[in-house]
């Protein structure tokens, strides 16, 4: 069989980005099978340093757009409804992008290992601004819907491709620098997207909500596509496990619909939860059957074990967790403790979106500089913990609580960068789609799960008959501030025990040496 030989690491004085890319070991575990039809992988050109800009660039534009869409819809839903006369189905213009998209995310990873990462990038932007498109001349709430559902099927495409071209582009001692970057990009989507929404909806239509994405779009990919002949190849041709895609796709669909609809729509222990509860349970067990069965599957098993993948993936699912959790239900917490508005709750999230970029940022530049890497995010996931731990001592100032948020944000965005690479890092090149696919799957699994547990914990303090979906005004109105704050004692309690299992996970992670140009200070270690 043909299989990759590992290269010469490149010397310590190749400081530049070019340099460190033409001699960057692939380090291939020896179970990979015959390779003999993929493309020939050859050194490429040395890209400049204006070339490795203008990729990021366009990179981030393009992150940005599938972000920003998560974001901006929300605050147009009720002019929406007006103009169609059907609030009822309003959700479902959230949950449609969301399903979808969730879906995708494995299955981009893999294609793009198969087909290339400029066929899946094209394929994945096509159908975005096919989605935003229709989206925006949709003529019924049934159209806007399907549009939303295309549109994530792009959108759930693109996040993974990103970080597999960025993996492509840099070396992994370089690359936890570049995820940092990239989270900043979500932080700024996650504020303007809401501001930007009410403004479209309000003064202009709220169909410019999804024109914007046509030109931005377009943009991103005149920018990149000129640019990917000069990127490394590193894709295999092979044949495609369609059965075990669509396996995977169904599970994940029905796995999210439980946990949307769970404890909102239906009650928990309703005949249709429990329905699709066993229907999730036989769809991934038939998955696991089949992979454990094909030549070659959709999504290897065998990528799932070893010392490094599994605990950075469950690092990365609970620190995820956390920080969605807090976001959806804090601004909850925001109007019924410390009586602020609705505008005034989602300003007082910006510390825990903004600092978590901080995080990444020092996690980013410690993996550039460090040998010992993931001493960073054992070290920021413990702060996370005893500062959701301190949370729970509420009641409090605001001023206290935003401080001690912004720490907790601050230790958590650590683990984003550390699992990510860590992950890349420990399968073969040609695989690197698939583990990033796979790690962003898992990742929107552990948001939504954590969102119904913190859900559930809430329902159980506040009492089983009220609701939190739509308004917060009328549960405000019904819960008394104590206790409101009795309950998210439990909640910052859920968020401390994630933090410390992802510590734990981090810690018990096999710490690799992460290839690219060597630093003063490692050598110094």
């Amino acid at each position: 069989m043909n299989k990759f030989e590992p290269q010469g690491r490149p010397s310590a004085d190749q400081q530049t980005l070019s340099e460190a890319l033409a001699s960057e070991p692939t380090v291939v575990p020896a179970d990979i099978p015959d390779i003999s039809d993929a493309p020939p992988i050859v050194p490429p050109s040395p890209l400049t340093q204006s070339e490795v800009r203008t990729i990021l660039m366009s990179l981030m534009l393009t992150m940005f757009l599938a972000a920003l869409d998560q974001t901006i819809v929300a605050t147009a839903l009720p002019t929406i409804g007006r103009q169609f006369g059907d609030v009822s189905s309003l959700s479902w213009i959230i949950t449609a992008y969301l399903l979808a998209s969730t879906a995708v995310a494995p299955v981009f990873g893999t294609l793009s290992d198969i087909y290339g990462r400029r066929a899946t990038i094209i394929t994945s932007m096509g159908l975005f601004i096919a989605g935003s498109i229709l989206c925006a001349v949709a003529p019924s709430m049934t159209v806007l819907i399907i549009a939303r559902g295309l549109q994530g099927l792009g959108g759930g495409g693109i996040l993974p491709i990103v970080q597999t071209v960025i993996a492509d582009v840099v070396t992994p001692r370089e690359r936890g620098q570049y995820q940092a970057y990239f989270s900043g990009v979500w932080m700024a989507a996650g504020i303007s997207g809401p501001i930007l929404g009410g403004v479209f909806a309000e003064h202009l239509h709220w169909s410019m909500i999804f024109w914007i994405n046509v030109p931005l779009g377009l943009t991103s990919l005149a920018m990149l596509l000129p640019k990917m002949g000069k990127i490394p190849v590193f894709h295999r041709r092979r044949k495609v496990d369609w059965l075990g895609g669509l396996l995977l796709m169904a599970a994940a669909v029905v796995v999210m619909l439980v946990l949307t609809w769970g404890g909102n729509r239906y009650l928990w222990l309703s005949p249709v939860i429990i329905a699709m509860i066993g229907a999730s349970i036989a769809l991934t067990l038939a998955f696991v059957w089949h992979a454990l069965r094909a030549d070659e599957p959709f999504l290897p098993l065998s990528l799932m074990g070893g010392t490094v993948v599994p605990y950075a993936m469950v690092c990365g699912g609970f620190a995820m967790g956390a920080m969605l959790g807090l976001t959806v239900y804090l601004p909850l917490f925001y109007e019924g403790a410390y009586h602020l508005s609705a505008s005034e709750a989602g300003m007082a999230l910006i510390p825990l979106a903004a600092v978590s970029t901080g995080g990444a940022a020092i996690a980013g530049r410690t993996m550039s500089r460090s040998r010992h890497y993931k001493r960073v995010a054992i070290i920021g996931t413990l702060v996370a913990a005893a500062t959701a731990a301190a949370l729970m001592l509420a009641p409090m100032p605001l001023w206290l609580l935003l401080v001690l948020l912004s720490i907790f944000a601050l230790g958590l965005g650590t683990a984003f960068p550390v699992s990510t690479v860590s992950s890349q890092n420990a399968v073969a090149r040609s695989q690197i789609g698939t583990i990033t696919g796979a790690t962003n799957f898992f990742r929107a699994l552990m948001a939504s799960f954590t969102v119904a547990v913190f859900s559930a914990i809430l329902l159980m303090a506040l009492g089983a008959d009220i609701s939190l979906s739509g308004e917060h005004r009328g549960l405000v109105n019904a819960v008394s501030p104590a206790d409101m704050i009795v309950a998210f004692r439990y909640v910052f309690g859920a968020a401390a025990a994630m933090m410390v299992a992802a510590s734990i996970c981090m810690i018990l992670m096999e710490e690799r040496p992460l290839a690219g140009p060597a630093q003063p200070t490692e050598m110094a270690e």
